[in-house]
């Protein structure tokens, strides 16, 4: 994800810049879309080493998955449609009146996006205070990162509920950076513990 909006077209588009932007489009948003299932078994691997007796962790995963669903959606949009619907404005060049339709169009997929992707920040942001509470909880994980997991989730959802938070590539990206801290760090205090016993039925 971080690559992805890294590398995301940002600004006005020349002409002359268009088709190297349709590619950029469909290959970050590509990418976007294959990290997705990588994204979900990392939650679920997450989820089952934080365990409490609030369930929370589960609460954590169900919206995180929720909230994939909808970014899965945010993309597809945005480097799926939005690279054809370029492609149309292009082709009409001819036509103002079909100039016209084609941007209201991209303007539809642009606004289709942000809600999506506020779903999405909505929902890992919840998801990420539930698991930090169940990790303080079950202390699996260091209280510092539980801590700064509960403050960044409920500061990202002041910031976007407020309608301060404009999710572009600068604002999603940094909404990214500041979740991938506390995913990279979970996983890493994770993977380096010791495995859980297996249990059988």
């Amino acid at each position: 994800m971080i690559i992805t909006m890294a590398l995301h077209p940002t600004g006005h588009v020349a002409a002359a810049q268009l088709d190297q932007t349709i590619r950029m489009l469909i290959f970050v948003h590509a990418l976007a879309l294959a990290c997705i299932p990588v994204q979900f078994l990392g939650a679920w691997g997450l989820s089952r080493r934080v365990t409490d007796t609030t369930r929370l962790n589960i609460v954590g995963l169900v919206l995180y998955a929720f909230g994939l669903i909808a970014v899965m959606n945010a993309a597809v949009a945005d480097g799926l449609v939005t690279p054809s619907v370029l492609e149309r404005i292009v082709a009409s060049a001819g036509s103002q009146a079909d100039i016209e339709t084609w941007r209201m169009f991209s303007h539809y997929t642009f606004f289709l996006n942000q809600a999506f992707a506020q779903v999405f920040v909505a929902g890992s942001s919840v998801a990420i205070v539930a698991w930090s509470t169940a990790a303080w909880r079950s202390r699996k994980l260091p209280r510092g990162l539980a801590i700064y997991g509960c403050i960044l989730g409920t500061a990202t959802l002041l910031v976007l509920f407020s309608g301060h938070l404009r999710l572009d590539a600068h604002g999603f990206g940094a909404v990214m950076l500041g979740q991938s801290i506390w995913f990279v760090v979970a996983g890493t205090v994770l993977w380096s513990g010791a495995p859980e016993p297996a249990v059988t039925a």
